[in-house]
């Protein structure tokens, strides 16, 4: 119920620089993160290896990490391996690790390291299974380089957060031998009607992550050509992967599936909402929803919920304060949400129990949790509350972070309305694809 100032927060970003960078970068504080990138190759080579290892290291100049690059295999070793916060497995090609190489990885992975695969990456180690896993899938075949459209499926996560729904480039794009989908979180995907030769039955992942056996894992399928590495949109997209596998960026990388949308970024899918008291919500271009005004309440009116999931991507400006309620009855009138509802509140200076990722006024949310998984202001983060019965717990970008049984018997999670809040003229707070799985209703 606060107003505050805003604050200025530096957001780290990337300097996109066209110069080459030779050698290993040298002018970070000891401190800084470090990355390996590799790029043997014991198959088919390709020839944009250089600029994408010139346009790593150029990213790492911008973003504050340290980057060295080798072929030599025998830098896989148990000891070496722990100077790395990722290993970017860059075109590689073929069966490049024996076995000693092989377990070091392994047990560089299980001790939380972070893997990134970079097109041809797909394309190597087809019988290891390990690496199948961390990889996500194998490559099958490819048609010829021609464009095509990728349809961004998280707009949230690092990787995608600045792109478009749909991203027009041009690339060789590869055919897998599984779907991933199952196993990872999709980031992005091909729409195979856009171009010719996709063989995966119109469900074409092309971009994804996933937390995998304690470290962190990011591919991208994109990246054949010398052009993708000079290409703006392309290696912000490779910047953010790295940034969320080193764990400079914090992003829900479970496996998505199941959900429905209840907003998608369009007009249309705001035709279920209505506005309760005071101030609004603008529509953006880019299908995000940024509140004005207030104290209001945009809630989905078509139906309530009973067991349900409930994911929605939201980040602030500044110190801005917001919340997502649910649990209250169909009213247009935004105090009755308060009063009747529990409201997940967004505000990560207030106190413990009014705080980011709390109960509002019930129950503060695991704040050393929180904190570890919270991306700063003007980056995205991702929530999702399950209400199970009288049960509601949350994760932040994955991480669960509060678990709260409601035991007022004047209040009920077991029914009700969701909506989200637009606090006041000081506040401004952006929300994104909002999306629901329903569960099955337990028995009393």
């Amino acid at each position: 119920m606060r107003s505050t100032g805003r604050l200025t927060t530096a957001v780290v970003g990337a300097a996109l620089l066209l110069g080459c960078v030779t050698g290993p970068a040298v002018s970070h504080p000891a401190e800084a993160k470090r990355v390996l990138v590799f790029s043997k190759t014991a198959g088919f080579r390709h020839d944009s290896i250089p600029e994408g290892i010139a346009a790593v290291k150029q990213l790492g100049e911008g973003a504050g990490f340290a980057v060295d690059a080798t072929e030599d295999a025998g830098a896989f070793t148990s000891a070496n391996l722990r100077r790395y916060d990722a290993v970017v497995f860059l075109s590689t090609t073929g069966d490049v690790l024996d076995a000693a190489q092989q377990s070091a990885f392994e047990g560089y992975i299980r001790h939380g390291g972070g893997y990134v695969g970079i097109h041809a990456a797909a394309d190597t180690e087809y019988d290891w299974a390990f690496y199948g896993g961390v990889a996500g899938a194998y490559f099958q075949n490819h048609p010829a380089i021609q464009p095509a459209t990728v349809d961004v499926e998280d707009r949230a996560h690092p990787a995608t957060s600045d792109l478009a729904r749909a991203w027009d480039r041009t690339d060789e794009w590869y055919n897998y031998r599984s779907n991933p989908r199952e196993r990872a979180h999709v980031l992005a995907s091909l729409d195979e009607s856009s171009y010719t030769g996709g063989t995966m039955h119109g469900d074409h992942p092309i971009a994804w992550c996933q937390n995998y056996q304690g470290g962190r894992a990011f591919y991208t399928g994109g990246g054949h050509t010398k052009e993708s590495y000079s290409e703006p949109a392309f290696r912000q997209h490779l910047l953010g992967g790295i940034r969320w596998a080193i764990g400079d960026a914090q992003a829900d990388c479970r496996p998505e599936n199941g959900y429905r949308p209840l907003f998608d970024g369009t007009a249309g899918s705001l035709s279920g909402w209505k506005q309760a008291g005071p101030g609004s919500f603008t529509l953006d271009a880019d299908g995000t929803l940024t509140s004005t005004g207030g104290m209001g309440l945009l809630w989905y009116a078509t139906s309530g919920f009973s067991a349900y999931s409930l994911k929605l991507d939201w980040k602030t400006a500044g110190d801005d304060n917001s919340g997502v309620f649910v649990g209250f009855p169909p009213s247009d009138d935004p105090w009755s949400a308060v009063n009747n509802g529990y409201e997940i509140q967004i505000d990560a200076t207030d106190v413990p129990d009014k705080t980011t990722g709390s109960v509002y006024g019930f129950q503060s949310a695991d704040l050393k949790k929180r904190d570890r998984a919270l991306n700063p202001p003007g980056e995205w983060n991702t929530y999702e509350i399950r209400v199970e019965g009288e049960r509601l717990r949350l994760w932040l970008n994955g991480v669960k972070i509060n678990d709260f049984t409601n035991t007022d018997p004047a209040r009920s999670l077991r029914d009700g309305h969701l909506g989200i809040q637009n606090h006041g003229s000081g506040d401004q707070v952006s929300f994104r694809d909002i999306r629901i799985k329903e569960l099955p209703v337990k028995g009393n």
